[in-house]
This record gives structure tokens, sequence and C-alpha cells, in this order.
């Protein structure tokens, strides 16, 4: 049977068949010595105590007994503790190890998903066994050993530039968002709640609140479990994860407070108002504490050029210094470590050697990795562990108000933030930022924290939150990559940083930054170089030690990328074998400076010295000139582009613009023309008068006897009087008081002349109609005459 399998199956488990025994034997083993010592672990202490009652009581007789084995003895009780934690590591790292051996396996599944289906496996064991389940994961151990390392992994290596381009967006989906779920859920649900078939009428309004502050929150462990999975973009994994992390101190402060309001059972307006500046001093003061051991483990990293083994203790110790100080005043312990990773990170790796840069990455993704697996693993067995008060219309409500407030607050926030960004959230992008909302075992550790009076709400809430986390992790983790896929969102590209990339940012960065200044906008921009300055100026030189403090950005990139891709060559076997076109560090001689000589100072200078008056002369006027840009000046915008009410002549030039518009608006309505018939002998009848730049001035018009024609007995050319339509526009161009005036000629000419009075009486009267100019200038002088 194994001879047809192996061949058969190639490329899927006969593979790696001999590794799944070996690894299914080793589970086994491990279950079966992890259950013994649990039920062995049920009374060690009782049976020690009792051993040493009867030791005390028999006295002279345990001196008198002979042991059967005095050279082999079993105490168990020693070392319970310590062997018990790493056999959950041991089983942590096996089952890490044996999912990633079967690949199809690992394509489907979350890694997250599997792990709490091990914990479900391991709980059911010792349940079967009836043995007493350990505290695998209560609210300290979680809080305080397991959680850190994820965190201090996710604030070290964070991409800063993102996370700072983002951070308006995230605080929104952070702050807003969560405050937006946790009382449109805890409302919805007292209203749940009142419903008399529901039989929860006992639960009331501020225990909701404080479940809906519960389950609310993102958890970044199951964020970052099923995210880094799918490959998803920069901008949504940085906007989901930044969110999991930041909304931490929501979380804490609307846990505490509506705890102590549940307690009391009143709330003031007071209250809430010091709620609110708790929320500012708890996120703020993590801030603070993080930015101050951040700074420490900097400064201590100056002096460790001798001792390198011990520069990753340093980052650890200090960073988990920071959290427990947090920890102590009740402020936010995971803004702590996120703001110490990413402060002490540039520093840090500028006076550190490489093996300990080495030993630092490799450490933290690796106490990460172990606490994650035994996050999803203690989640499982308590799961099993129990106890549980199924409600199915509380269940039901929670797992539908959490997703329909999910969605609700990100397409609500998205169309408000779409209006101030400029790369705009897409509803690709917004669906994936309410799917990728996944609860987790933070929720889980807060729920075992409660204290109810009434005995089923507590055991009610963590059913409930079991459910939603079993939901989010399991439905929404398993089907959000098909649905990535499906939706064909733009995948995470791993692209190698040049330094063409880097002088292209850097470059752009002061462009933006003179852009600001010039409009007088002080964006962020104007802010990050204020900060890059003060940072290169002091900070450097207090943290940095060495000539690394003076070196340039771009030298320290190359030689970063030099180092990297040297290392890469080794591991690849190339060393040996170097391309000449390889960059190293004696290729940047060209580029750091070197202390030349000085040049021998010419004779004849190029520019004539300028005196001193002079030249203090020109200081002052780009002093008090050039200065200006730096003030604070108006803020202009392509859509809110107005006049200055106080520049002068602003009516002057309002009215002008709207006599001008009126103008153009009734010449293009124009449809009559005035027809200038030429004498009957000589020329024939013309249909209109055109201007000289028209390429056809004249066309003959056939004589019809239906049109009727307007006869004006016309100057002859050569009179002084004779009229000319495009000097007369010339003369309204220059004087735009008075309009275009005709002057019929005063010597009649043509056959007509020998006419009769009457006649010619007409013809004038017809001629002044013709000609009249209009209003006299007394009258009206702004308007000129339109026919």
């Amino acid at each position: 049977m194994f001879l047809r399998i192996g061949p058969r199956s190639r490329g899927g488990f006969g593979r790696s068949l001999p590794e799944l025994g070996l690894l299914l034997l080793a589970i086994l083993v491990l279950l079966e010595g992890s259950v013994r010592p649990l039920g062995a672990a049920s009374s060690p202490d009782t049976s020690y105590k009792e051993s040493k009652h009867e030791d005390a009581d028999s006295g002279s007789q345990r001196n008198k007994t002979k042991k059967l084995f005095p050279v082999l003895s079993f105490e168990y009780h020693r070392v319970k503790i310590p062997f018990e934690i790493s056999l959950w590591v041991l089983l942590a790292s096996l089952m890490k190890l044996g999912f990633h051996l079967i690949p199809r396996l690992s394509s489907i599944v979350p890694e997250s998903c599997l792990l709490i289906a091990v914990g479900l496996l391991v709980g059911g064991i010792i349940k079967l066994a009836q043995e007493q389940f350990p505290p695998v994961l209560n609210s300290k151990i979680f809080f305080l050993w397991l959680l850190p390392p994820i965190i201090l992994d996710a604030g070290y290596f964070l991409p800063i530039r993102p996370f700072m381009e983002n951070v308006g967006t995230i605080l929104m989906f952070a702050v807003v968002g969560t405050l937006w779920n946790a009382f449109f859920i805890g409302g919805l649900l007292f209203l749940v709640c009142q419903i008399p078939q529901a039989d929860l009428s006992f639960i009331g309004l501020l225990p909701c609140l404080l479940f809906g502050s519960i389950i609310s929150a993102v958890d970044p462990v199951a964020v970052l479990a099923v995210f880094e999975e799918i490959h998803i973009n920069e901008l949504l994994h940085i906007l989901v994860f930044g969110e999991s992390l930041l909304n931490d101190a929501v979380t804490v402060v609307l846990y505490h407070l509506l705890e102590e309001f549940t307690e009391f059972g009143s709330v003031t307006v007071l209250d809430g108002f010091l709620g609110v500046i708790s929320f500012f001093v708890v996120a703020l003061g993590g801030v603070l504490f993080g930015t101050i051991y951040g700074f420490m483990a900097a400064f201590t990293s100056r002096f460790t050029s001798h001792t390198r083994v011990i520069e990753p203790l340093f980052v650890f110790v200090y960073s988990y210094m920071a959290y427990l100080s947090a920890e102590i005043f009740d402020l936010s312990g995971i803004m702590a470590l996120i703001a110490c990773g990413a402060v002490m990170r540039p520093y840090v790796e500028a006076n550190i050697s490489h093996k300990s840069h080495t030993t630092i990455k490799y450490f933290l993704k690796m106490w990460s990795s172990v606490s994650e697996t035994l996050i999803f693993i203690f989640l499982g067995v308590a799961t099993v562990e129990g106890p549980h008060n199924w409600n199915w219309v509380f269940v039901i409500a929670t797992l539908i108000l959490c997703l329909v407030a999910r969605v609700i607050g990100v397409v609500g926030l998205t169309f408000i933030i779409n209006k101030f960004r400029i790369v705009k959230l897409t509803t690709k992008d917004q669906f994936i930022i309410a799917y990728g909302g996944l609860r987790g075992a933070i929720a889980f550790s807060l729920g075992f924290l409660l204290h109810t009076d009434h005995p089923n709400i507590r055991e009610i809430f963590l059913t409930a939150i079991i459910t939603v986390i079993f939901f989010t992790v399991f439905v929404q983790g398993m089907t959000i990559k098909p649905l990535v896929e499906l939706l064909a969102v733009k995948k995470k590209q791993e692209a190698k940083r040049s330094i063409n990339e880097e002088i292209h940012t850097q470059f752009l960065d002061h462009l933006l930054t003179g852009i600001e200044d010039i409009c007088g906008h002080y964006g962020h921009h104007h802010w990050k170089d204020k900060l890059t300055r003060f940072n290169r100026k002091y900070m450097k030189k207090f943290l940095i030690a060495g000539e690394r403090s003076r070196e340039p950005q771009l030298i320290a990139f190359y030689h970063k990328l030099e180092m990297k891709q040297a290392i890469e060559l080794v591991e690849s076997g190339g060393g040996s074998k170097l391309p000449s076109a390889m960059p190293s560090t004696v290729s940047m001689q060209n580029i750091q400076p070197k202390s030349h000589p000085a040049p021998a100072k010419s004779v004849d200078r190029v520019l004539p010295q300028l005196p001193k008056s002079r030249e203090e002369e020109i200081r002052k006027i780009l002093r008090t000139n050039l200065q200006r840009t730096r003030q604070r000046l108006h803020s202009y915008n392509r859509h809110t582009l107005v006049a200055d009410p106080d520049e002068d002549g602003i009516k002057e030039m309002l009215l002008k613009k709207q006599k001008m518009i009126e103008l153009d608006r009734k010449i293009k309505e124009m449809t009559t023309y005035l027809t200038v018939p030429a004498r009957p002998q000589d020329s024939p009848t013309m249909s209109r008068a055109r201007l000289a730049s028209d390429p056809q001035a004249y066309n003959i018009k056939p004589a019809a006897a239906g049109i009727p024609i307007i006869q004006v007995d016309l100057a002859s050319p050569q009179s002084p009087d004779s009229l000319n339509l495009m000097d007369e526009i010339k003369k309204a161009d220059q004087n735009e008081d008075q309009g275009l005036m005709m002057r019929p000629s005063s010597v009649p000419s043509g056959p007509d002349r020998h006419g009769e009075k009457d006649d010619s009486r007409d013809q004038q009267k017809l001629m002044r109609c013709l000609s009249d100019p209009g209003p006299s200038a007394e009258e009206d002088e702004d308007k000129p005459f339109l026919p």
C-alpha cells in the first residue's frame, strides 16, 4: 500500500509521508506526556503538603526509614511550572512545523484556524481524561507574557513612512470607529435584551455598553495572522493593522470607565468629561513612556561598542520596561511598546553591530511567532474549559450587530475621509477594511476580567465573545483570501529599494516642503522637515556614537544596501565570483567628502569685491523679503480661490466684468444684420456688411421681390463724410463711451438726388433712425449703442 501511494501523490502528501508519521508520533507522545503531568499536577501541592505533614508527625521515623532507590527519586512538583511551559512551547512549535509541512493545507486554511483546532483537540483530551485544566489564558498570562512580544515585533519593524502618511485615516478608524462600534452594539443589544421572549431582562444598559466596548476592538494578533498570509497591499495592511494597534487606548479607557460606572450604577456629565480627558491621558501617557524608554535604549547602545554580546538585551529589556511602566499607571501598554520600538530603532541600528541586528530581528520574530501560536492554542483549550451559557438570541444578535456596525462605520468614515485624501479609498478597499475587522484573544481576556453581580452575565458574555472570535477567524479569515483574488485587489509587491528611489524620494520631500512654504500652508511635509533638521542637528549627535552621527542619510542607506547584497551573495554561494559592476566600499571613495588642500588664491577675481556697506544693504534686503515665506500666510486652495475684499477697485472690476459678459451675450443673440445696397446702376444688391477679416466680404445676392431691403444712400468713397465700418469699429474700441455711429453724407449722390422733396425728407428720417447713437452721454454714458 505504501509503495503505491508514494509515486501516485508525488506532489502532494506522499513526498512528506515519513515526516508526517514522525510528527504524528511525536505529537501523540507529547500529548500523553502532557496529560500525565496534568494528572499529577491536579494534586501535587496537596500531596506534598500531606507528605510534609506526615514527616512532621513522624519525626524520627523518617530518619530511620531507608529509601528503596537511593540514587533515583521523582520530584515533579519542583519542575512543574517550567516543565509544563516547555511542553506548551514545544507543542506550539511542532504544530507550526507540521502546518507548513503540508503546503496544500496551508494554502486553504489560515494558520490561526488550525492552531485553534489543535487547542480544541488538546482541551478535549484533557477533559476526557477528567483532569484539571491549567490556567492557560487568564488575563495575567496573556497581557504580561504573551501579548508584549507580538506588539514589540510590530512596533520595532513598523513602516514609519506609510504609517505617518496615513495616520489621520488610522486615527479616524481607531478612535471614532471604535467608539461608534461600542455604542452602536451596546445600545442595540440593550434593546434586544428588553424583548420578553429573550429572557435577558436582567442585563442592563451599562453591562451592554461594557460588552460593546470589549467586542468592538479589532485584534492585532488576528489581523497579523491573517493579513500576512494573503499579502495584501501596503496601504490596506497599514490601515487595518494600525487601527488594531491604536484602538487599544480607546478600549482600555472605555473598559475601565464603563466597569466603574457599572459598579456604582450612575453616570454624570462630569464623569463623561473626565472619561474624554482620560482617553488622551491613557494614549499620550503610553506614548510618553515609550518615547522615554526608547531614547534611553538608544543612549545606552551608544556605549556598547566593547560589549557587543549584550546589545540585543537592552532592546528587549527597555521595551518590556516601557510596557510594564505604562501598565502600572493603567496607561496603554500597546502604545508604549509601539512608541518605544519606533523611536529606538534608527538610533540603535546605527550603534549596534550587524550580528546584533540579526539577533534582534530573528529573536523578535521567533518570540512573537511562538506567542501567537500559544495564544490560539490556549484559546481553543479555554473554549473547551468553559463555563458557557448559550443564549441564541444574544449570540446571534451580537454577531449580526458586529458585522452591521463594522460596515456602517467603515463606509461612513471613508465617505468623510475621502474628501481630504489625495489617494481615495475605493469600494474594494472599503470592503477589505470592513471584512478584515477580526476579533481575537484581547476581547477574550478582557471578558475574563469581568466582575458582575449576576452570575450568568459573565458566562453569557464569554460565550458570545468566543462565538464572534470563531466566526471572524474561521469564516472571515478563510474567505478573505479568495475574495481578494476574486475582486482583484492589489497585492503587495516585493520590490527592493534602490539608491535611485531613495534620491527621488528625498528630492520630492524637499520640493513639497518648499511648495508648502511658498503657499504659506504648513502641512506634514513642513513639520517633517522641521523634525528632520532637529534630529540631524541635535538628536543624532547625542544618541549616535562616532562618525555615524554625521553621515548623510543617503550614504547610510547605501552602506545598508551594500551589506545586505553582500550577505545575499555569500549565502547563495556566489561570493567568490563578484561581478565587476558590484558596488563596494572602495567605490564610495568618490562620494565621501575628502579633505583637499586649499586652492591657491587667484590674482584676478571673477566678481568684484563689494564694499561693506553695500554687502550689508543686500543682506538686509534679502532678509526682509525672503523671510516672509516663513510667515503664516493665507492658505491657497484651488476650490476656494476668491478675490481679496480689501483690494482697491474691486467693485468697479466686478461691474466691468458683468457688463462685458452681458455685452457678449447680446452680441451672440443678434440675428438682424444691416443690409447696405449700392447704387442701382453700378453695383448689385448686397446681402450684408462683413468685417474686413472675413475672407468673403461680399456675396452677390439675386434680387428677390419677397425680401425687404432697406435702401441707404451712401456717400462717395472720396467724400470726407463717407462711412467706413472698420474705422468706426476702431474708434469704438478707442472710446467705449460712444457707440457705433453711422453718419450719412451731407451731399446726396446717385440718380435719386433729383427726387421729390417728400421722398428726400423720408430718406433723411430713415437715415437718422439708423445712425442715431442712442441716448446722450448725460443720460447714460456707460451703455454703448447696440442695434
